[in-house]
């Protein structure tokens, strides 16, 4: 007889509930996205559906209408009625017996959340820590799979360290991105981040970012810098999508600069809420 065991509890395999055989669950055999919406509107909806199309594509799930998706997850959104959201949602391989090899016929499983955005103001006219973790992180980072054991594990860390985020350090001793985040450091009039590639999540809000640099009169600079760079610059942040832009006023306990959001980094913080209007 096959069996499993939830908690105390033996049944057979056969009177496991599907959700129990995911391979979501079992390998992190899926990809996820996260949205947010600004008073009621998703913000850069069709970016995140094509960066998610994207994943599912280079994982070989193919079967999955991304028109489908569109329409769930504004449902859920609509039915949700919360103004500034975040948008949570998932799919994986599907449900079947343990084994690394699947069916062809097998299908996906969706999973969705809506949820309300604390107020960050505070966070955000304060700055934050964070602290340097080593990239322990899978080759292709530029899918956003479900294998996210590394990033918690540099979450916390940082959180151990009472710091908000962890930027992670590759084996050359170069700053990728943050556990959750895209990174970026600026010197002088030059807004400095690291080049896509496939170490790297293609980030929504990075892109906005630099439109938004390119709009202030930023020079734009695609490449790496190390930690002790990171710490001589003039102003740093990190950009995620449910948090936007978000001032660095300490790295690995130095202080940056004079300790407090300064200049460019607070109009480009203005002037990306323009985009979401």
């Amino acid at each position: 007889m096959h069996l499993a065991m939830i908690d105390d509890k033996i049944l057979t395999i056969e009177e496991l509930e599907p959700v129990y055989l995911d391979r979501g669950t079992f390998f992190g055999d899926g990809v996820y996205e996260v949205l947010r919406s600004y008073n009621g509107k998703i913000f850069a909806f069709e970016d995140h559906l094509n960066r998610f199309e994207n994943s599912l594509s280079a994982i070989g799930i193919t079967s999955v209408k991304i028109d489908q998706i569109r329409k769930r997850v504004q449902t859920a959104f609509d039915s949700a009625g919360i103004a500034n959201a975040k948008i949570y949602f998932h799919i994986t391989r599907g449900s079947a017996p343990r084994n690394h090899t699947y069916e062809s016929s097998l299908k996906p499983n969706f999973f969705l959340t809506v949820t309300e955005i604390p107020d960050d103001t505070e966070e955000k006219a304060k700055g934050i820590a964070v602290s340097t973790y080593p990239d322990l992180r899978w080759k292709r980072c530029d899918i956003k799979s479900l294998n996210l054991l590394a990033n918690v594990l540099a979450r916390t860390d940082a959180a151990q360290k009472d710091c908000a985020e962890a930027i992670l350090v590759n084996e050359s001793g170069f700053i990728t991105e943050g556990a959750s985040s895209a990174f970026f450091a600026i010197f002088g009039k030059i807004l400095c981040t690291a080049p896509l590639t496939t170490n790297i999540l293609p980030s929504i809000t990075r892109k906005y970012v630099i439109q938004t640099a390119k709009n202030i009169g930023l020079e734009i600079v695609e490449k790496s810098i190390t930690p002790e760079q990171a710490k001589d610059a003039d102003e740093l942040f990190i950009a995620v999508t449910t948090k936007d832009i978000v001032p660095i006023v300490k790295f690995d306990n130095r202080i940056i600069r004079i300790g407090k959001p300064v200049k460019y980094t607070k109009l480009l913080m203005k002037e990306y809420l323009l985009l979401t209007k």
